[in-house]
């Protein structure tokens, strides 16, 4: 008993593990959430593949074996006892009991007999009597379902733990094995995979994904094994007609539905159903379950939008899983189209604290203050809301690098300023890094790209350098503006990575530029005692360089000058900050999006499940088992009847009370069938 509770306790800790760890993951997720050392150990446990785990179905095993052996050695044990009353008992023995009672009725014993018989039917209890030459034994008993709870419970183990079995990947394993099949392991297209590895339409039990994007149809689920796939063939094609999802104000989806149309192979007839979450649709004994939704190969519209002088915009055309090439003017960069997003809800109250509530799990502003902000966490009420679309892709350089983009089509107000969001990170394992570009006030980032393009063009800077001398000069000492010139040219070219700190240095690509080259200049060339003050001097000739700069290039858009206010202020603060995250930006162009059209896609968890009946039975009766057990008490009750000693019209009762779990309310219970038969006058308790 200690022994099988024990393995039981390891079962429900397993399940406990397989709820909280995503199952059948690809092995990179788990590297990226527990690290390489803690991800290897959990996978040597099997613990990515609990439910198929060897040691999990062993266990299961060896309690379907172990609890059906002790309910075949118990069962006629219980049996037998359930018909017998055990009316054989020696009155003698009644002494024993620790419920006991001696009293008399004014009775001869047969008429007694019915009395007792009459007392203990309106009681519930189911009695037998015994004449023997001495006297009348009656034997009764109440709660036989407390052994019937012990066969229902045990039972209830050996279908869950057969369910288990069956609906697992034991079958699946013994077919491969049987039919020669093997795990698959490569890409490519699902009707290009070798029928090698491919199970048959009738494998008694299964579990896997089915991905139908709107107006397509599939007819091949996809079941995850440890090491590859394995590819299932349904009995029926599933057509996608439509995905649809209903939102709450605050943007959080609140119902996903889907229009689907079934073709079965056998007789072609067509079904029309709705699949829902937590509502499937079965078909040919394999259900169809609304497990989630992805992209199913949108259309997107871009704008390339380059982060040079030299180069141009250009359109750009692209589908969701699509890839498609690009020149940096060095070499070739491959774009692979990821992800695109219709519905994105961020908490943007300031509660760094909280969770995301997107399915994404990402909180915006947490990431953002983490990567640009300050590192202290900040306290508010949460606020969500729809930030409108965004997509993913990855930028794939000569040799075979991948950093991971997430771009939003419309600006987002953060910290009182309209900015676009521009995502990238180098792994998965990294959280997005997100530069903050200003919206002008047409609502667009054209200012700012105007401004980093200017930056880098030689003959605007020492222009834009020039303009801001000569305003800055006083009136009274105009021998001053060669020199201003002269360091707001050096500024610029620091802040544009155009030079390096020292003047044999060679500017280099990600290493010089922005604000960071600015602080090592400080740091090399200029004292400690003075760098605080040079600092702040150097910085308002950079923004008042930045400022001239600004101008110059709207006069060349044929724009009107920038109006000298706050708004003006807050753009050209935040478009410093972005100018000099860009310097680190590692693509040659951002790309914007400017149209799109939605295909959307679901996700079908498809499975032919027979444990399922086991496991919904054995629920059921290790529902009734554990009530049964823990709340139905079995008694015994003995009532031996004699003729009284010199009064043959009276009667000598005897009566004791056996239980199988005593309780403060088995004496209650005692009495009350004692004063229910003797009237408790002229009775007494036996020492």
């Amino acid at each position: 008993m200690r022994f099988a509770i024990t393995l039981l306790t390891v079962i429900c800790i397993a399940s406990v593990i397989g709820t909280v760890v995503k199952q059948r993951e690809p092995l990179n997720n788990y590297v990226n959430q527990f690290g390489p050392f803690w991800s290897e150990v959990f996978g040597r446990f099997d613990l990515y593949t609990v439910y198929s785990a060897w040691w999990f179905l062993l266990i299961l095993g060896f309690l379907v074996v172990s609890t059906s052996l002790c309910i075949a050695r118990n069962t006629p044990k219980i049996i037998q006892d359930l018909k017998s009353y055990k009316e054989h008992i020696r009155e003698q023995a009644l002494q024993a009991f620790k419920h006991k009672a001696l009293g008399h009725l004014d009775l001869p014993p047969e008429s007694a007999l019915h009395h007792a018989s009459r007392v203990l039917a309106a009681e519930g209890w189911k009695a037998r009597a015994q004449v023997r030459d001495r006297g009348i034994m009656i034997a009764a008993r109440k709660g036989a379902a407390n052994k019937i709870g012990y066969l229902a419970a045990h039972s209830a183990i050996v279908l869950i733990c057969l369910g288990g079995l069956f609906d697992g990947d034991l079958l699946v394993r013994a077919l491969m094995w049987a039919q020669g099949k093997s795990v698959y392991q490569g890409g490519g297209m699902v009707s290009a995979v070798p029928a090698e590895h491919r199970l048959s339409e009738r494998t008694p039990s299964f579990r896997g994904n089915l991905m139908v994007p709107e107006g397509g149809r599939s007819s091949t689920a996809i079941l995850s094994m440890p090491n590859g796939v394995v590819l299932q063939d349904l009995p029926f094609d599933v057509e996608l007609k439509q995905f649809k999802v209903e939102y709450y104000p605050t943007g959080m989806p609140k119902l996903f539905a889907s229009e689907i149309e079934i073709r079965d192979h056998e007789s072609g007839a067509l079904r029309h159903a709705t699949v829902k979450v937590n509502e499937p649709v079965i078909h040919r004994g394999v259900a169809i379950y609304q497990s989630s939704f992805d992209d199913g190969g949108s259309q997107l519209k871009l704008s390339a939008l380059p982060l040079t002088s030299a180069g141009k915009p250009f359109a750009l055309q692209a589908i969701v899983g699509s890839t498609t090439e690009i020149d940096n003017g060095h070499d070739k960069l491959m774009l692979e189209f990821s992800g695109f997003r219709a519905i994105n809800v961020e908490n943007l109250g300031g509660d760094a604290g909280g969770s995301a509530t997107d399915v994404r799990k990402v909180d915006l502003v947490d990431s953002l203050q983490g990567h640009l902000g300050s590192g202290a966490k900040t306290k508010g009420q949460k606020e969500l809301r729809n930030i409108g679309p965004s997509f993913s892709y990855k930028l794939v350089d000569a040799a075979g690098q991948r950093r991971e983009f997430n771009n939003y089509m419309l600006p987002v107000a953060l910290d009182g300023q309209r900015v676009f969001l521009i995502g990238v990170r180098n792994s998965l394992s990294e959280p997005f890094r997100y530069l903050r570009v200003p919206a002008d006030e047409q609502d667009s980032m054209a200012s700012w790209l105007r401004l980093r393009q200017g930056l880098a063009d030689v003959a605007l800077r020492e222009r834009a350098a020039r303009r801001y001398a000569e305003a800055a000069t006083p009136t009274d000492k105009p021998q001053m503006t060669p020199q201003l010139q002269a360091t707001a040219r050096r500024a610029l070219a620091l802040f544009a990575g155009a030079e390096g700190v020292k003047p044999e240095d060679k500017p280099v690509p990600g290493q010089w530029g922005g604000l960071a080259a600015l602080s090592q200049f400080i740091d090399r060339e200029v004292p400690e005692a003075e760098r605080g003050r040079v600092s702040e001097v150097l910085l308002r000739i950079l923004n008042g360089s930045l400022f001239e700069l600004h101008k110059i290039v709207r006069e060349q858009a044929g724009l009107p000058a920038p109006a000298a206010d706050a708004a003006t202020q807050a753009f050209m603060t935040q478009a410093v900050l972005a100018l000099s995250d860009a310097m680190f930006y590692p693509a040659p162009v951002l790309l914007q999006l400017d149209e799109f059209k939605q295909v959307q896609a679901s996700v079908f968890q498809v499975a032919r499940a027979p444990g399922q009946k086991f496991v919904y039975l054995g629920a059921v009766l290790l529902i009734i088992g554990v009530f049964a057990m823990l709340y139905i008490k079995e008694r015994r009750l003995w009532i031996w009847l004699e003729t009284e000693p010199g009064h043959a019209e009276q009667s000598r009762v005897r009566m004791a009370l056996s239980t199988t779990r005593e309780s403060p309310d088995t004496q209650t219970d005692f009495e009350h069938i004692r004063r229910a038969l003797l009237g408790g006058a002229d009775s007494k308790g036996l020492p």
